[in-house]
């Protein structure tokens, strides 16, 4: 005897360098969406499938709980669309287009956002922007690889150890400040979270994300009047010139001269010191609300079954 829930096929795992927090939200999320006893949960482990490796995995809909470039970055998502399968999160353009750093601020800087200075550098580029300078991957999350570079020497030494990784890279000004992020979900923004890594933490870097919990979040935090609107309203605006869907997080430094734009999330986290599943309990929407609510999104999406002839 079979049931007739609907079947939510979480994929976790991927070829990135984000693997291990993706096997962390992706057992988060199955847990999830299986104690709302609404859906079938099958939960994949993988690495970098074809298509013809995908398809026999079954599911309505699938929550591609992967994190960084190929599993958030548009090539699975690009997959999920040649296979037809409804999915949860954003379409291939707005994905590869929210995982270039670089791309993202030229499009926001265009509409006024305030975003640091930057420049992209291929591993012999003299650097044009001076220390301090934040150098880390354009196309990457969960702050791996990001150095921040004081003086020459750090950018020397930053440099030798990232570009036989990555290749080209990008330099951002250093901007000092308050750290605040904004979740996005099904086009409501979230209440604003201010992170404070603990001490001798000099930034919200892997550790604080994931290991260390000494990690201090401040939801609603007070801030200068007006600019608690004005993160939300660029984080939406971000989400909607993108062409982002169901869910992201961006990620902002605030300072005396208001909010500086960093980067957005199309993917972001579902650990349990993830900051969207965070933010979304304090509006009433716990992990398996919150889940559940993205998968109605997609299933949404779904094609209507054609009843056979008669």
């Amino acid at each position: 005897m079979t049931n007739n829930l609907p079947k939510i096929l979480v994929l976790m795992g991927g070829p990135d360098a984000e693997r291990a927090v993706s096997l962390m939200s992706g057992s988060e999320i199955a847990q999830a969406l299986r104690d709302t006893a609404r859906f079938e949960v099958i939960e994949q482990i993988i690495d970098k499938p074809t298509a013809d490796e995908l398809r026999p995995l079954g599911g309505d809909v699938v929550f591609p709980a992967l994190h960084g470039h190929w599993g958030e970055g548009g090539p699975l998502q690009q997959i999920l669309e040649q296979l037809g399968l409804p999915y949860i999160g954003s379409e291939p353009k707005a994905a590869a287009l929210a995982m270039d750093k670089l791309a993202t601020k030229r499009l926001l800087s265009a509409e006024g956002v305030q975003c640091p200075a930057d420049c992209r550098l291929e591993t012999d580029d003299p650097c044009a922007l001076d220390p301090p300078l934040v150098l880390k991957p354009i196309d990457d999350g969960s702050s791996v690889d990001l150095y921040i570079c004081r003086n020459n020497d750090e950018v020397a030494d930053a440099r030798a150890k990232l570009h036989p990784k990555r290749g080209a890279i990008m330099a951002e000004r250093y901007i000092a400040g308050r750290e605040i992020t904004v979740g996005i979900v099904c086009d409501q923004p979230l209440p604003l979270i201010e992170i404070i890594p603990g001490a001798g933490v000099e930034f919200y870097d892997y550790q604080a994300k994931y290991v260390r919990d000494d990690t201090r979040y401040i939801l609603d935090p007070k801030l200068p009047a007006g600019v608690a609107q004005q993160c939300t309203d660029v984080a939406m605006l971000a989400f909607d010139r993108l062409g982002c869907r169901d869910v992201a997080r961006v990620d902002f430094i605030v300072n005396d001269e208001g909010p500086w734009f960093l980067e957005i999330n199309t993917m972001p986290g579902f650990t349990t010191h993830s900051l969207v599943p965070m933010a979304a309990a304090t509006i009433g929407l716990d992990m398996p609300k919150l889940c559940a609510k993205l998968a109605d999104a997609a299933l949404a999406r779904a094609p209507i079954p054609t009843a056979p002839p008669s």
